[in-house]
């Protein structure tokens, strides 16, 4: 992937974690285990830290960075979106942030709170825990039912498996000029979470 110092400070990523080769790591990054990041997604600490937590994810083209003396942060388990952009805020434990949305500076997303897709948290904003956010700029709409936040827990699992599927089978290829006859599907079976099969295998029995 590409990495660079600044400064002296070096990336860290933990080697229980996957980041995809067309990332872009620049200097105070830290990766923690269970992490996926997406392709092209750009975390520059050039200027303030940037902290990834056990278990969250960062998808494709997602960007990080913050103003000088800042930290910016995903709790544990935290889920952003394809396409959003964090700046020196935090996103809480359990915490999710849609595709395309925009969290500025000093902003906290409470804990196993939804940012809706294409929503702009403005500074200094601190949202409660359990609640849905949407909107540009964001307003807070309503709690989030327990099943709702399950739904959450368990797309954060997916990328979890995710971080799994890609260390045990993800290579650089030279593409296929046409499909194979009897071209195989992606099944749900490869995609879902570790949990999931062990607990359909146990309703089976």
């Amino acid at each position: 992937m590409p990495c660079y110092s600044i400064d002296g400070l070096k990336p860290v990523v933990h080697p229980d974690a996957f980041v995809h080769p067309t990332a872009v790591l620049i200097g105070d990054v830290i990766i923690a285990a269970g992490v996926y990041v997406g392709p092209s997604a750009c975390l520059r600490g050039d200027f303030g830290r940037l902290l990834l937590e056990e278990g969250s994810n960062l998808q494709d083209t997602c960007v990080m960075h913050g103003f000088p003396g800042t930290d910016t942060v995903v709790g544990r388990d935290g889920h952003i979106g394809h396409g959003a952009v964090l700046h020196g805020c935090r996103v809480e434990e359990n915490a999710m942030v849609g595709m395309n949305a925009v969290i500025m500076d000093n902003a906290v997303i409470g804990e196993s709170a939804i940012v809706a897709a294409c929503a702009f948290v403005r500074a200094d904003s601190n949202l409660p825990a359990r609640h849905l956010v949407i909107g540009v700029p964001a307003k807070v709409v309503r709690e989030l039912s327990d099943e709702e936040i399950a739904w959450k827990r368990e797309g954060t699992r997916t990328y979890q498996e995710l971080v799994r599927r890609c260390q045990a089978s993800m290579v650089e290829v030279t593409p296929l000029t046409a499909p194979e006859a009897g071209r195989r599907r992606l099944q749900v079976s490869d995609v879902e979470p570790l949990h999931n099969r062990k607990q359909r295998s146990n309703d089976d029995q």
